[in-house]
């Protein structure tokens, strides 16, 4: 039974029809539906806030990842968590007190998760390893869907899998960006657990067979 998870991003989704792409992914075997929420400040991009949230919880039976591309992301924990929110993902270059905004949302109940840009290196996180529910490593620069996977990202994850098993945590490896069948295997092989996939999924012929077919992905680590 596979144990990694398949993270269909709604970024990437037909907003006209979004009832219907949130029925696809409740039919499917994916584990997490993966929503951006981005703010013009943080990334060159703005997307939806905790309404959307809000309304796409009332539809969505899996549980939802939601991803804080924003500034002063402590702001916000709450009313995402009150929205629906059980995964929490804040980045570590909007955070100066990280350690205080993981503790904050795992006070609400949601799993803590901290992303890191394509240019900051795992060992920033190196003392926060054992209170992080999941480490997210963007495969592109954050703010707009659809880019090309940047393989640097690869050694990172292979690093971050270390680090996690020297200090034996439970933490998540999500990778987020570029991710689709064409490299989801070498990921997973490298350490990955999460797999956030947008437009691989949402403009695939049949979306809930792409979904079946990283499902079953070979994940044994090299």
């Amino acid at each position: 039974m596979p144990k990694h998870k398949i993270a269909p991003s709604l970024l990437a989704a037909d907003f006209t029809r979004l009832s219907k792409e949130i029925e696809m992914v409740n039919r499917s075997e994916a584990d997490w539906l993966h929503l951006d929420v981005m703010d013009g400040r943080f990334v060159p991009n703005i997307t939806f806030g905790m309404f959307v949230v809000e309304a796409v919880r009332r539809l969505c039976t899996k549980p939802l990842d939601v991803h804080l591309m924003i500034v002063e992301p402590e702001r916000y924990v709450e009313a995402f968590r009150k929205a629906g929110a059980d995964v929490i993902t804040v980045h570590y270059e909007a955070c100066p007190h990280l350690h205080r905004v993981v503790h904050q949302i795992k006070e609400t109940g949601a799993m803590a998760g901290v992303a890191l840009n394509p240019h900051t290196p795992v060992n920033v996180l190196e003392n926060l390893l054992e209170d992080i529910d999941v480490v997210c490593l963007m495969s592109v620069n954050p703010g707009f869907g659809g880019q090309k996977f940047i393989y640097q990202t690869l050694p990172k994850v292979r690093r971050l899998r270390e680090m996690l098993t020297v200090v034996n945590s439970p933490a998540l490896i999500e990778a987020d960006g570029g991710v689709g069948l064409q490299n989801a295997e070498v990921l997973l092989r490298a350490g990955a657990d999460v797999l956030v996939a947008g437009s691989s999924v949402f403009g695939a012929p049949d979306p809930e067979a792409t979904i079946a077919a990283m499902k079953a992905l070979n994940e044994v680590w090299l």
